[in-house]
């Protein structure tokens, strides 16, 4: 079951290397199909009207959103341990991608991460108002984010869920800007989950910056 996987996406999608961090977690080999849905939205109708990566097809199955995405594939790949046994556990597991999408991915990865890292990458201004803005849309998420980690039910540091597969990708993004890793050390049990998963080999493989310097 666990075969013919193809995963379409974006290189520098936050969400595209979510799964693709999965994937390699996971030991499942997919083709890849790079898409921009920025610059060509139709390109994915054939996938999905949404117009959003990732997308992952599995034989004649088509999934979006990353987090149905990502318990998918630890189903037929037999990966159970990255889903908690504990329902509380899985319950903050499930919270984890809750937080992500709807308060952080917005604020850190589309305002402090797009116009404070990516932009100038691609020669185009820094934003500081936009970094601004979405530095104090995110406090929230990630006061809420230091709370779980500091009960120690997932991000805990020991036991690899789902839910530090989801979150690293978005720290990562989030500390490429100086004020964002300013912010990140605001909340100390947060900080140091991340602490221990900033060098993580899967971060490194799925890299899609290698070389950019960091703050």
């Amino acid at each position: 079951m666990a075969d013919g996987f193809t995963l379409i996406g974006f290189r520098h999608s936050v969400y595209t290397r979510i799964v693709r961090v999965a994937l390699i977690e996971m030991r499942l080999q997919a083709s890849y199909v790079e898409v921009d849905p920025f610059s060509d939205p139709s390109a994915l109708d054939r996938f999905t009207p949404l117009a959003r990566v990732p997308v992952l097809r599995h034989g004649d199955f088509t999934l979006t959103e990353t987090a149905a995405i990502l318990r998918y594939l630890a189903r037929v790949s037999g990966a159970m341990h990255l889903l908690p046994d504990d329902s509380q556990a899985l319950a903050r597991m499930d919270q984890v991608f809750g937080i992500v999408d709807t308060s952080l991915y917005w604020p850190l990865v589309r305002q402090v991460f797009s116009n404070g890292f990516y932009a100038p990458l691609m020669n185009e201004p820094f934003d500081a108002d936009q970094v601004a803005a979405g530095i104090k849309a995110g406090r929230p998420g990630l006061k809420l984010l230091d709370t779980i980690a500091a009960e120690g039910l997932v991000l805990n540091g020991m036991d690899l869920t789902l839910a530090d597969l989801h979150l690293a990708p978005v720290m990562d993004y989030l500390t490429r800007v100086a004020v964002g890793a300013e912010l990140l050390a605001e909340y100390p049990d947060l900080s140091a989950w991340w602490s221990g998963k900033s060098g993580s080999p899967l971060l490194q493989e799925t890299d899609p910056f290698p070389g950019e310097e960091r703050p």
